[in-house]
């Protein structure tokens, strides 16, 4: 939009230079929301809010560009133009009066200009088009919100009772004129004039108020960068093509565009996704994409199925067809961690690079949304190569995206491009991996909420492992599937181990319904397994009950004492011919208690230990050499040796539980709720093996799960380890749904002893988190003790998670005001920016280096690459390369230092570590993180505890002496 023709203040004998930069900002901004209408925003974006609209597309850009033109019109105020005196001398001089700025100093924190706009727009409204004041509310709060915080109530009145903040007194009449001419050119100019009786009438729903928000808050930033804008454009101040350059050295990657893939699925997973020769579509998978066409468009999907059935190639699969009916420009997919984020990282860009390009070369862009993103190498190749014609490896050579101009691409170019890369911009990438808090977020009052609901209202969400979220994390998980529905996002919900009444309330939060719809109550007691659930916004639920893969594994069980040499007997006769072990506790101490004791009978190198108290480059080195060595048979076969013969023993937390494509010969397990305990099955016999892949030894051919982690003497079992992760009462119901076969164990009958996997999935896990009494009846009473405890620690944090909670949609025409008012502020994804999603205690982060015999500080001495010992300068920023090293060595310290005096002592200490030149700005990678400095033996006191680190097995603590 250009500058107009005749002057906007030349009517009434006024220009001055005070106004040039306002209206280039206006005209500069309007400008880009109608590229980003055009050229970026997803259909589904744009259909949700032109629906809103009598007008359709045509109408709703015009009311995008309009509130993009008129967002900073609360600039044109004494309020604002007092601060800069060299443009208020000139306005006082044609008859605007403009107050000093000391004197109205006080004042002036009532008139924010986003607030002052929305009311000027407002008065506009109602004065010069009859619009009745309630109904302007919804369209002139996104002036109001376009700095984060739509205005509150309160606020609005104490800026209706201070007016001279908008008007200086005496010269109300020539203040007036001037914000009234600039609408009624932004009216004109952007063609909003024609519709502005008819939008009177609209009861504009919340959804699209925030995706209007959103997009002026993008064209307002962009706008605003002088890179793109400059400030003092000189001749360019008036040229028609300066939106156009801007818009072009922008560059950014226009929205995914699928089409239906057609109707062959056996083509479909043929065509997107690596499988094994001879492999076939499983009809789980059949069902989702089935269950995805007959949507027909926006809902919620929810698979449920085994372990290692395929759920996220049905997931991909259904987003591809979910998103060609939707119009949604790209997908994000939502994982517990950060490590099961950065292992599905590469599997996303896998099948993008598999999708179809049928409008030629095209680019989509893509993100990695957790705190820790810069330091995966698959995501910082896409930085290091996005927006260069060559694409370099950080390592030396060249990446698998590299091209020539004169190649024929058969994918899309991925990028990281670089005005997505900010902590509020990132999400709004195409295409984004990253942790279940980026999506809980949306659920979360926090500043410039409506980018995040923009970043997810354009794509299909993908939720897996839906079963791993907590009470607390359910409730946000629950409001953002609401909000999800009522923006017509299509959701897909992955899960091993649903509850029934979990998948009830997931699917009515997104349809909008009450807990009292009867068409729902089907879902709280439907058994079949496995289940594909759909459901339409305002819909009824429609069931998919697909055939098992034929894959199923029976698991006998048997119990064991707690005692470590029990264990070791045990496993010692059980690996005497050879084979692999895995051995799950609840807890790290029991972790390192273990592995010391099996070290004894088996050697050092025969006991591999895995949790999540290592390094960053350490963990991620763990997780690589688990698939190695006990992957898919696939992944094995790279080896030189294959598969470790044995005996070998992994002894492992809670990390080996999901998302690990790992099979091992023999488990045992802690205690722990039975929907974990089925997924650590999942790690038993997990694959086919043949010649070449070590064969199972005889005696471990047979699935067998061992169970501890209790004291089995007394009547009712004692939980040793867990109850203060799980509670006593989901231990004790499991333990009790599983006492028949256990027993059965006792007596020898092998075959009573047996869970199958993936029949009795679904009905072991309905029955413990049901209601109806389990185990022998003398067990009834010792449970029934234990549920008060647990029903009252669901409703602490059910009440706990209501404090930032983003209230639910509003009816039509209801407005954003105090739309997140009491919220928690800036909220991303560091550790406090968690916290407010996850009832997790604080925690303390740090960065582990080693301090030499010498006194000079470096690297810990095992990292590979090159990368380990390099010695630090401490009066001096580190090279970068060598600063991003030390970044990917963050640990959390454990739950000895969650304490508040204990904490407070250990940050105290940390600080006496902090190097003043690492805290400089361009040391970015540094730049107040607390270090944790070992001693060569790579020990630490702290605190009142002795820290003693290894690469072998992490971080140990303990009192110190």
């Amino acid at each position: 939009m250009s500058a107009p023709a005749r002057s906007v203040w030349a009517k009434h004998d006024r220009r001055t230079d005070g106004w040039l930069p306002l209206w280039r900002h206006m005209a500069d901004s309007a400008a880009v929301a109608g590229r980003l209408w055009d050229h970026w925003l997803p259909d589904q974006v744009r259909r949700r809010i032109a629906d809103a609209l009598q007008g359709g597309a045509g109408t709703a850009r015009t009311l995008t560009v309009f509130l993009a033109c008129t967002h900073d019109i609360g600039k044109a105020t004494p309020a604002f133009a007092c601060q800069v005196e060299q443009l208020a001398d000139p306005m006082r001089r044609h008859g605007l009066d403009v107050p000093l700025e000391k004197r109205i100093r006080q004042d002036r924190k009532l008139a924010p200009h986003g607030l002052a706009g929305q009311l000027l727009i407002q008065e506009w409204l109602v004065e010069r088009h009859g619009w009745a004041k309630r109904a302007t509310l919804p369209f002139t709060i996104v002036a109001g919100g376009h700095h984060g915080v739509p205005p509150e109530a309160g606020a609005i009145e104490a800026l209706r009772s201070h007016p001279h903040m908008l008007r200086t007194r005496g010269s109300e009449p020539e203040w007036k004129a001037v914000q009234y001419e600039l609408l009624d050119h932004a009216a004109a100019a952007t063609g909003a004039a024609d519709h502005l009786a008819e939008w009177s009438g609209v009861k504009l729903p919340q959804p699209v108020q925030v995706l209007l928000t959103a997009v002026v808050i993008a064209a307002d930033w962009i706008a605003s960068n002088p890179d793109l804008f400059p400030l003092f454009p000189g001749d360019r101040q008036h040229d028609p093509d300066r939106a156009e350059h801007a818009w072009r050295l922008l560059d950014l990657p226009a929205p995914w565009r699928p089409r239906d893939p057609g109707p062959d699925t056996g083509d479909l997973f043929e065509a997107r996704f690596d499988l094994p020769p001879g492999a076939k579509v499983r009809p789980v998978q059949e069902a989702a994409v089935t269950a995805a066409r007959d949507l027909g468009g926006a809902g919620l999907l929810m698979v449920e199925a085994p372990m290692g059935e395929g759920k996220t190639e049905a997931a991909l699969a259904a987003a591809e067809i979910l998103a060609a009916h939707t119009g949604a420009g790209g997908c994000f997919f939502a994982l517990p961690t950060m490590a099961t984020g950065n292992a599905m990282f590469p599997r996303l860009l896998s099948w993008l690079e598999r999708l179809p390009v049928p409008e030629g070369h095209t680019r989509h862009s893509v993100h990695l949304a957790h705190s820790k993103a810069a330091l995966n190498r698959d995501f910082t190749r896409l930085m290091w190569s996005s927006g260069r014609s060559a694409h370099i490896d950080p390592d030396g050579g060249t990446d698998h995206w590299d091209h020539r101009a004169d190649e024929v691409r058969t994918s899309a170019e991925l990028v990281a491009h670089h005005w997505l890369r900010g902590r509020k911009k990132g999400m709004l990438a195409s295409f984004a991996v990253g942790t279940i808090d980026q999506l809980l977020f949306v659920g979360l009052k926090t500043r410039h909420l409506a980018l995040r609901h923009l970043a997810v209202a354009g794509k299909v969400v993908v939720v897996d492992e839906a079963h791993a979220y907590d009470t607390y994390m359910g409730r946000y998980l629950d409001r953002s599937l609401s909000w999800l529905g009522a923006y017509g996002v299509p959701v897909v919900v992955l899960s091993a181990t649903l509850p029934a009444r979990r998948r009830r309330a997931l699917a009515e939060a997104y349809a909008g319904v009450r807990s009292s719809d009867a068409d729902f109550a089907p879902l709280a007691q439907e058994d079949a397994y496995p289940l594909v659930t759909a459901v339409k916004r305002g819909g009824a639920p429609a069931l998919y009950r697909p055939a098992a893969s034929g894959r199923s594994t029976r698991v006998s069980l048997e119990r064991l004492g707690d005692g470590l040499d029990a264990l070791a007997e045990r496993l010692s006769a059980e690996l005497a011919d050879g084979g692999n072990a895995l051995v799950i506790r609840n807890t790290v101490a029991r972790v390192h208690d273990t592995a010391e004791r099996l070290r004894e009978r088996f050697g050092h190198e025969s006991v591999t230990v895995a949790h999540a108290r290592f390094l960053d480059l350490d963990r991620a080195a763990n997780d690589e050499d688990l698939l190695r060595r006990f992957g898919s048979p696939d992944e094995v076969a790279e080896l030189d040796g294959g598969r470790p013969t044995g005996p070998h023993v992994v002894v492992a937390s809670q990390v080996a539980e999901q998302s690990l494509d790992i099979d091992f010969d023999l488990l045992v397990t802690d205690l722990a709720p039975v929907d974990l305990m089925l997924q650590r099955m999942g790690r038993l016999h997990r694959h086919m093996r043949g010649s070449g892949q070590g064969d199972r030894p005889p005696r471990l051919r047979t699935a067998r799960c061992i169970v501890t982690g209790a004291d089995w003497s007394s009547g009712v079992p004692t939980p040793l380890s867990g109850a203060k992760i799980y509670g006593p009462y989901l231990l004790l119901r499991t333990a009790a749904v599983l006492e028949g076969r256990l027993a059965a164990a006792d007596t020898g009958d092998a075959a009573a002893s047996a869970v199958s996997l993936p029949d009795d999935i679904s009905p072991l896990v309905q029955a413990v988190y049901g209601d109806a009494p389990l185990g022998p009846r003398g067990w009834h009473s010792a449970i029934d003790r234990q549920r008060e405890g647990f029903e009252v620690s669901l409703a602490e944090q059910r009440h706990k998670a209501e404090g930032f909670l983003l209230g639910d949609v509003g009816r039509d025409g209801r407005s954003l005001v105090g739309w997140v008012a009491a919220g928690a502020g800036d909220a991303d994804d560091t550790r406090a920016g968690r916290q407010q999603v996850r009832d997790t205690p604080d925690t303390i982060e740090v960065l582990v280096l080693q301090r030499r015999v010498d006194g000079t500080v470096a690297t810990v001495p095992w990292l590979s690459e090159g990368r380990g010992g390099r010695e630090l300068p401490t009066e001096a920023v580190p090279p970068d390369e060598l600063a991003r090293t030390v970044a990917a060595c963050g640990l959390r310290l454990p739950f000895e230092f969650t304490f508040e005096q204990t904490a407070m002592k250990a940050i105290e200490e940390l600080e006496d570590d902090v190097f003043p030149a690492w805290q400089a700005k361009e040391c970015h990678w540094l730049a107040g993180e607390l270090l944790l400095i070992l001693d060569e033996e790579c020990r630490r006191q702290l605190s009142g505890f002795l820290l003693h680190y290894s690469r072998s097995d992490g971080l140990k603590v303990s009192r110190a002496q």
